[in-house]
């Protein structure tokens, strides 16, 4: 396919806000990066996403009211990234619109994203590529996760193995062995899932407990003691014990096990609970990785980065090092995948998420509507 421009847009689990990514691509690995920029929600808007969040698809009313929210955010990301890089809607080949996942459940082969992509094309007169995990479940996958393919793009001239690991709401991973290459993504030499925790559990605890969004640096981790019983049982969760692949939702793991905790032992201890299910990630490995890359605002709490760098017997460079964007990547990888879906590409694998053969998915919308 010729190259084009895409955007990409991304809100996560950790319910800050959007961040819209401009890429050109071919949609296989040639991408170059040209523009990235994050909205922020506010206060008003992440409470009623939390709200359509706990509903788990159940409060009608509470949905519709965040999804227009949303997209309205959405609608002002990308006049917003288009203005700042002087470039004109018709310059845009298309426009991956993930939504915000509300309730992600693999098991009952369902997972809710909100957001009205109709709404989204007309507003901003660009085709909308939206709905990228409906084909992979039907098709009997978990339908997440689905930026592997991009790591995999992106990594695609990097020494092998290596696992490029995202640190959001949930962590998960990216695993290529020594004979990988993305024009031939064999089963031995290409493995994805979810990991365990990423920061939403330590973000909960900070802000229920303390007033703050998330851990700024690790700082309110850092000045706490584990408790190790707590750590065992929190690590004791089936979920570590299952074979990938596998998926979660964010709001899988829950406070209760450490709500007797002081606030910054409780910090600590969920710190270490996302490093721990990290570490433990290598024995699901065919090999372990020579080096991680490390992506999402987890890399930023460097009480989590610097337990990964003393507890994995590997090199962890974070996704700026090598040339990367780390809050970047997983907009990035959806104005990719977008491309991809447009040419009727694989976006999803056996090995990522479970599904029979390589499966392409997402829905085009129509400007035009």
């Amino acid at each position: 396919m010729r190259e084009v421009w895409s955007v990409g847009l991304m809100s996560g689990t950790s319910r800050d806000g959007v961040d819209a990514a401009l890429i050109r691509t071919d949609g296989s690995t040639k991408i170059e990066f040209h523009g990235f920029i994050n909205r922020s929600y506010d206060p008003y808007i992440r409470e009623k996403i939390k709200k359509a969040c706990e509903s788990e698809g159940e409060d009608l009313g509470s949905i519709s009211a965040a999804s227009e929210l949303i997209t309205e955010a959405h609608i002002l990301a990308v006049q917003d990234l288009l203005a700042d890089y002087e470039l004109k809607e018709s310059d845009i080949y298309v426009v991956g619109f993930h939504g915000h996942t509300i309730n992600h459940d693999p098991i009952k082969a369902k997972s809710i994203q909100i957001g009205n992509a109709q709404k989204l094309a007309s507003s901003i007169g660009i085709n909308v590529v939206h709905n990228f995990r409906d084909a992979d479940l039907k098709a009997g996958g978990q339908g997440a996760p689905l930026t592997p393919a991009f790591h995999a793009a992106l990594s695609a001239d990097m020494s092998k193995p290596i696992a490029v690991l995202n640190i959001g709401g949930v962590s998960n991973v990216t695993w290529m062995g020594s004979n990988f290459s993305f024009s031939d993504l064999k089963i031995e030499d290409f493995l994805a899932f979810d990991i365990g925790p990423g920061c939403a559990l330590l973000d909960d605890w900070v802000n229920s407990k303390l007033g703050y969004n998330f851990d700024e640096d690790g700082k309110f981790s850092a000045m706490g003691e584990v408790d190790q019983d707590i750590l065992l049982k929190l690590l004791s969760d089936p979920y570590f014990l299952r074979v990938p692949p596998k998926s979660l939702d964010r709001d899988y793991f829950e406070l209760s096990e450490v709500k007797d905790l002081g606030d910054f032992d409780g910090a600590a201890t969920l710190a270490q609970f996302t490093i721990q299910s990290i570490v433990k990630s290598v024995d699901i490995m065919p090999s372990s990785p020579l080096s991680w890359v490390v992506c999402g605002g987890g890399r930023k709490n460097l009480t989590i980065l610097s337990g990964l760098r003393s507890q994995l017997n590997s090199e962890v460079l974070i996704a700026e090092f090598v040339g990367w964007d780390g809050d970047a990547i997983e907009a990035q990888a959806f104005g990719w995948l977008a491309v991809r879906s447009a040419a009727g590409l694989p976006l999803s694998y056996p090995t990522t998420t479970g599904v029979v053969e390589p499966q392409t998915g997402g829905i085009l919308i129509s400007k035009d509507l």
